[in-house]
């Protein structure tokens, strides 16, 4: 049975599933969708156009499907927000709808965002990915599973993020990550992110194979397409991990983070 608080104001357009706890003087608009065992906190806010899927659960002032922060938006425009199962949202997270006609930004399941996290119209964000605390996801951002961003971490618009990557606490990034790679400060790739990968039960076999498509791609400074492409022709990339990390690079128009600068 669900159990609403009396205070909370829900538009009679919401579709609210079995199960749902929502608490004092939360706000749910109208053309929303709350699945089975939701749980939102006192003071959360669902804005139209807002779908959670069973098990998520928003904490206090938080605010799903807020208006994209676009100064050519059109209030006019249907779009929404997409939270997958099990989702947790933090008090004071952020997640803004679609600038796009019947768009969606994209949170996959078992995400877990912390306080005053953000993420911005357009993204997809996928599976099991966390954002620490005061972590900023700007439009139209492509985020693998499986990522983790620390906290306070800046990343830049129309960015994609590589499945299985790190990117540690106050960094700048804007530039793409690529998988499975320790992005920190200022758009630099540190390794490989092995605890995360080992967490994961990686095959050996397949770690072994990035770790030579990591160094194929940064033992010189030329361009990554072309370094991906030898990398193949040398045989590397023959496990699913290390294809797909080869194959990031393989857009000439991208710009990717790069080591630190080697000083004799």
């Amino acid at each position: 049975m669900s159990e609403i608080d009396p205070t909370a104001i829900l538009s009679p357009d919401a579709e609210i599933g079995a199960n749902v706890s929502i608490g004092p003087y939360a706000i749910v608009e109208a053309d929303t969708v709350i699945g089975d065992n939701c749980t939102l906190a006192g003071h959360a806010v669902l804005r139209k156009g807002a779908i959670l899927g069973a098990g998520v659960r928003v904490d206090s002032f938080a605010v799903v499907g807020g208006e994209p922060q676009d100064l050519s938006f059109d209030p006019g425009v249907r779009s929404g927000v997409r939270i997958g199962d099990e989702v947790q949202i933090r008090e004071g997270v952020t997640i803004h709808r679609s600038s796009q006609e019947n768009g969606h930004t994209e949170i996959a399941a078992q995400c877990y965002l912390m306080g005053n996290s953000h993420v911005a119209h357009d993204c997809l964000v996928g599976s099991r990915c966390v954002l620490a605390n005061g972590a900023l996801v700007a439009g139209h951002v492509h985020m693998g599973d499986d990522v983790f961003v620390g906290g306070g971490a800046g990343i830049h618009q129309f960015l994609r993020i590589g499945t299985g990557s790190m990117i540690a606490g106050n960094a700048a990034i804007s530039r793409d990550v690529p998988p499975q790679v320790l992005a920190a400060e200022r758009n630099l790739a540190c390794g490989l992110n092995l605890v995360g990968l080992r967490r994961r039960k990686t095959p050996a076999e397949s770690i072994g194979d990035l770790k030579h498509c990591y160094a194929a791609i940064y033992r010189e400074r030329r361009s990554p397409a072309k370094l991906a492409e030898a990398a193949f022709a040398e045989g590397l990339g023959h496990t699913a991990h290390g294809r797909a990390f080869l194959e990031f690079y393989q857009k000439p128009d991208r710009k990717f983070c790069r080591p630190r600068e080697k000083h004799s």
